[in-house]
């Protein structure tokens, strides 16, 4: 090929944008379907441990198939005496983010929607961000301005007011319930300020699969040391709930928000990730049946106002990676 067609010949990322508005849309959507099929598991009587289990026994096959694809790939187009694609210290902190990740942060979701409703879960994972910004004035001085402040504080109003009305009728399982969410979302900014510099390294493709990967054996070992085998024998609506999990829940969000950030940036995909709770808050109050009350709109509104406050004034310092797969 001369050099006078080379350009010509080149995929023109900008020519698709459309492509990456659609790709973040539908991974936001799909996203929060996680919730609303974990309550559906819990109303058939799957555990929160089991259905995380399933969800890897689906997903994680998936996952690490597209990570040896993506690797051989890379490895194919590496230049002779380049540094090597993947080392053994780069692969071994990949697989412990994984298992902060995927695991930890998931697990303590998971059981977190046994006791408050899929709403309140979904609008408290969404200010992870902030404990991302916590941890950098914690661990590496970084200044919290005023409109992160205050963005803060309107997003944390907002969830009290859900908080304070869904306790005083359904009572302290509601007080459990927040706790373990909000424990998934600081596990959550855990693992996404050590996962920045391996996406940078790895790519977002090649390292979301081995992270994934990671964190199949780790939550199968859970389920081995407090379930009998037998419990992953799921039938009927039970065993769809389970494929839903590991596929429309889990997979396909993952490589659409990967797809997105390719085509349109990570922080175009991120601000599009915000429609992910008003999707959960309208398929818990259709499928599940979930109130949604004068209180419930407001808070909403304040958590979302809150959160595009922070992205409006801080994206060109804080990146959000990816819309939450935990």
């Amino acid at each position: 090929m001369s050099s006078e067609t080379a350009p010509s010949a080149r995929f023109d990322y900008r020519n698709y944008a459309w492509a990456g508005f659609v790709l973040a849309l539908a991974g936001a959507a799909f996203f929060a379907t996680k919730g609303i099929v974990i309550k559906l598991a819990l109303a058939e009587g799957i555990d929160p441990v089991t259905t995380l289990t399933w969800r890897m026994i689906v997903a994680v096959p998936i996952f690490l198939t597209v990570g040896i694809i993506t690797y051989r790939r890379k490895l194919a187009a590496t230049p002779a005496g380049a540094p090597p694609v993947l080392t053994a210290a780069v692969l071994l902190q990949t697989l412990g983010v994984g298992v902060i990740g995927y695991y930890v942060a998931s697990y303590l979701d998971f059981s977190a929607l046994g006791y408050i409703s899929a709403q309140l879960d979904r609008l408290i994972l969404l200010t992870y961000p902030f404990f991302v910004v916590l941890f950098g004035a914690v661990f590496f001085k970084r200044k919290i301005t005023g409109p992160m402040a205050a963005a803060l504080v309107v997003s944390y109003a907002g969830i009290a007011m859900i908080f304070a009305h869904d306790m005083a009728i359904e009572g302290d399982d509601v007080l459990l319930g927040v706790a373990l969410v909000f424990g998934s979302a600081v596990a959550y900014a855990a693992y996404q300020i050590m996962a920045k510099p391996l996406i940078d390294r790895l790519g977002a493709e090649l390292f979301t699969s081995i992270a994934m990967s990671a964190a199949g054996p780790a939550v199968i070992a859970h389920f081995l040391a407090t379930h009998p085998v037998g419990a992953l024998a799921v039938t009927g609506n039970g065993f769809l709930l389970m494929l839903a999990i590991g596929t429309i829940s889990t997979v396909v969000p993952a490589y659409c928000i990967s797809g997105a950030i390719g085509l349109i940036g990570p922080e175009r995909t991120a601000i599009i990730g915000n429609i992910s709770p008003l999707v959960t808050v309208g398929l818990a109050i259709f499928i599940l049946g979930e109130a949604f009350t004068v209180y419930h709109a407001l808070g909403t509104a304040l958590v979302l106002g809150g959160v595009w406050l922070f992205t409006r004034k801080e994206k060109p310092k804080v990146k959000v990676l990816e819309e939450s797969t935990a």
